[in-house]
């Protein structure tokens, strides 16, 4: 049931609608029908937006709602596997243009968050703040050992302004996804989960400023790429205290031509430190946007960038993220066979598709983007492309790669503003190779095993009876994949219970192997239990071999 407030806020949305003459929307869900009659007593509309496309009237109308929805409206901005482009690119424009809240608010923030006067940390802060954002605003301070920072602070009320109008897009979605014919395509209730998520994890600074720890550790050995200390006796949910870091903004390019910068350099290393951040660290700064990123020119040479704001961060499963990877590598080849088979491999479209049909409509996307000159290739764009593709064949697209692709694109555009002739397949091709050697090949492999041998030990006296209940239940032919009518389908039923047989045998027969050693060796070595157990596991996985053939 929809309360008073609800009420009150649904008309002034109606009331913007109507104003920006997005008639579309209003015409096209039942929520917004009664509303019409807005239209008759204003028939005019907002003046000079009768001509402006949809995607400008949406973006104007957005940013007349409030902070809230300009961030929606940034979320849908990335989801370019939904919305033309041409609306897209028009919400990506939408910025956090909002008024600051009074500097004495912040400080009776702060001082309900610290539980003091602000003077027992600070010896200075400016109540005028340094930027202004729809969920937070940013102070000056500094602390009592002259140490410069940064004060991070929520706007007063905002946690219930976003439950209220969270509640109530979620109340639009469910009629859109009720009503509206388009709402197969554009999937509206996930989209609204997909925002929540993104906007109740900007509200804890606690987790930004974790996220933040976790960038700078993992690039504490890098001269490239400088993250703020956090202060974290000074964080709370709903303050941040960090490190104040300064430099040229990327955008400013004719500042950073001034400063002598090396801009071939600077826009290679911003390649590369994302492609490290994704797949070396699994985990990256998801919000690179140029309001985000500086650079500190003190050696034009080195240039060295500088990011904040860390409310929004990327992570994948990793075999997705070794998907992706061998994706990129697939690309970079022109295999685009093997383009289509990893998307089948990864679930992202179902086994039960025509490969030669997928590897069909990859070749339409890539071959033309492979036609273009290096440095005008776009990674972000072919990514887009080929999910689009892949909706043709049910493609389940995973909210992590929507971020991933957003983010890229960020980085591409940043690239190429900076230095537009980069040759970003140059630039990218040998971190990628090199960091999937490490982490996905025999580097890879060595270091897993010998992380988990501790483990296996430890459950080899199990293995006994898991390998009888193993070869009971094949006795008893209970150990079957889906069963089918159909004769090749059988013999690779077949063929599966056997390998799978000699799969448990192998491994039984390794971990035993390295039982026996440690129980009856006075003291075997790290290299002996390793060894002589993948011996044994090798022995009987080659008897298996021979059998299934």
């Amino acid at each position: 049931m929809m309360g008073i407030g609800q009420l009150r806020r649904l008309l002034h949305i109606s009331h913007v609608l109507s104003r920006y003459r997005l008639d579309e929307i209003t015409d096209a869900m039942h929520l917004f029908r009664p509303m019409r009659v807005i239209r008759w007593i204003a028939p005019w509309g907002k003046r000079g937006v009768a001509d402006a496309s949809l995607g400008r009237r949406l973006r104007l109308a957005l940013q007349e709602l409030g902070p809230v929805f300009v961030k929606f409206g940034q979320m849908l901005s990335t989801r370019r596997d939904l919305l033309p482009p041409d609306i897209a690119d028009e919400l990506a424009l939408l910025q956090d243009q909002v008024e600051s809240f009074p500097g004495e608010e912040a400080v009776q923030a702060i001082e309900t968050a610290f539980k003091a006067p602000w003077q027992e940390f600070f010896s200075q802060f400016d109540p005028v703040p340094m930027a202004s954002a729809s969920v937070a605003q940013v102070h000056a301070a500094t602390l009592h050992n002259g140490e410069e920072v940064v004060v991070k602070v929520l706007r007063p009320g905002i946690v219930d302004r976003i439950n209220e109008d969270v509640r109530l897009l979620r109340t639009i979605a469910g009629f859109a996804h009720r009503y509206w014919h388009e709402a197969k395509n554009l999937r509206p209730l996930e989209v609204v989960a997909e925002f929540e998520r993104t906007i109740y994890g900007e509200l804890d600074l606690t987790r930004e400023a974790a996220n933040a720890s976790q960038l700078r550790r993992n690039f504490a050995d890098s001269d490239q790429l400088r993250i703020p200390k956090m202060h974290w006796d000074l964080c709370f949910e709903s303050v941040m205290v960090a490190e104040r870091v300064s430099g040229i903004p990327i955008d400013d390019i004719a500042a950073l031509h001034a400063a002598g910068v090396n801009m071939e350099e600077l826009a290679a290393r911003g390649t590369r430190i994302f492609y490290t951040q994704v797949f070396r660290d699994n985990f990256f700064h998801a919000d690179m946007h140029p309001g985000n990123i500086m650079v500190d020119a003190t050696n034009p040479e080195d240039p060295i960038y500088v990011a904040v704001d860390f409310g929004i961060v990327g992570s994948m499963p990793p075999d997705h993220l070794h998907y992706l990877g061998e994706n990129f590598l697939a690309f970079f080849n022109q295999d685009y066979r093997r383009v289509a088979e990893l998307h089948v491999e990864a679930g992202w479209i179902p086994n039960t598709v025509n490969l030669i049909e997928v590897e069909a409509a990859v070749r339409t996307v890539c071959e033309p983007q492979m036609s273009r000159p290096l440095s005008e290739i776009s990674f972000a764009q072919v990514l887009f492309q080929l999910f689009a593709v892949a909706r043709r064949f049910n493609l389940v697209v995973q909210p992590e790669l929507i971020l991933l692709q957003k983010t890229l694109l960020n980085i591409e555009g940043i690239a190429r503003q900076v230095y537009p002739d980069l040759d970003i397949w140059a630039t990218a091709k040998p971190v990628l190779v090199d960091i999937l050697r490490h982490r996905f090949g025999v580097d890879g492999a060595a270091r897993d095993i010998r992380d988990r041998l501790p483990l296996w030990v430890e459950k080899t006296p199990q293995m006994p009876g898991l390998i009888f209940d193993a070869l009971e239940r094949v006795a008893q032919n209970r150990l079957t994949i889906q069963h089918t009518e159909h004769p090749d389908r059988l013999r690779a039923e077949a063929r599966g219970r056997r390998a799978m047989l000699h799969a448990v045998l192998a491994t039984g027969a390794a971990l035993c192997t390295t039982l026996l050693i440690t129980l009856e060796s006075p003291g075997p070595t790290l290299f002996q239990i390793p060894v002589t157990a993948c011996a044994t596991g090798a022995a009987t996985l080659l008897f298996g071999w021979r059998a299934l053939r």
